[in-house]
């Protein structure tokens, strides 16, 4: 077995942390969402390293990575996610992104295709109205970013956290740590910077670049706040083993409240991939 790495790798003038566990025949790389860390993922990390090579990284100014001197935008986090791909000699990868990570998964799959083989999207930051995406954009023209962050992220919560009353206040305590202008930049970036890969219709035509199979795993309440549905994702998702799934009674982080199905699920679709 590959022994466990923890290891910090500068890219993009920027020193990103990351751990790279287990092997196998397919590298997974788990990409958390904005204002949160790779810990996101502490329930996937031991039955995904039982399979496959495993290397979850802290996006720039997030977790444990290094205060970039520019920007958060999602193409930057893709840059970054692309040079370590490649220093780490590890593609094509299996992208498996929550949130924000759902659609830094999908670009990089777009703009460096040769380096996902299979993006898995969890309750992604895509598919907004235009006008949704605007009032976001400027509930972070704020003196306080990090306040708004914390409420917004603590409201996405679903049914699923009544037996993990910790988790709540987790996520919020996680965003009152994060330094102002990185937060203000994420949410700026995802709503009003990049907006062509978020807002319909423009995200649809964007959306149907990515070549490779797609499993989108959603909230039902978050689809219907953006006012889509499954056949939304399906339609954009080109790939003929493509895949969308919505499950009622969860919040934003799905694959924390019911952590067993989604592994499960994800594992077998993946399991599964064509050749």
């Amino acid at each position: 077995m590959r022994s466990n790495s923890v290891a910090y790798l500068t890219v993009n003038d920027t020193p990103i942390f990351y751990t790279d566990e287990g092997e196998g025949p397919q590298t997974v790389l788990f990409i958390h969402g904005g204002t949160c860390d790779s810990h996101d993922w502490a329930a996937q990390i031991g039955p995904f390293t039982d399979r496959y090579r495993v290397i979850a990284p802290d996006l720039r100014g997030h977790g444990r990575s290094g205060v970039a001197s520019d920007s958060y935008r999602p193409a930057d986090y893709v840059r970054d996610l692309a040079a370590l791909i490649e220093a780490l000699g590890v593609g094509p990868v299996i992208a498996v992104g929550h949130s924000l990570g759902g659609l830094v998964a999908s670009t990089l799959a777009v703009e460096h295709p040769a380096a996902v083989r299979a993006v898995v999207a969890v309750d992604p930051s895509y598919g907004f109205e235009t006008a949704f995406a605007a009032d976001v954009a400027m509930a972070f023209e704020t003196a306080d970013p990090v306040g708004v962050s914390a409420g917004l992220l603590s409201a996405m919560e679903g049914r699923g956290t009544e037996g993990l009353p910790w988790l709540r206040d987790w996520h919020r305590r996680r965003a009152l740590s994060m330094p102002a202008v990185v937060t203000s930049d994420v949410f700026r970036g995802i709503f009003a910077l990049e907006t062509e890969k978020v807002c319909r219709p423009a995200a649809e035509d964007y959306l149907k670049r990515r070549q490779c199979p797609v499993l989108t795993v959603s909230a039902a309440d978050s689809l219907m706040a953006k006012g889509i549905d499954v056949e939304w994702d399906k339609a954009n998702s080109v790939h003929p083993y493509s895949r969308s799934v919505a499950w009622d009674g969860v919040g934003h982080w799905l694959f924390q409240e019911r952590a067993e199905e989604f592994t499960g699920l994800a594992i077998k679709w993946i399991e599964d991939l064509p050749s």
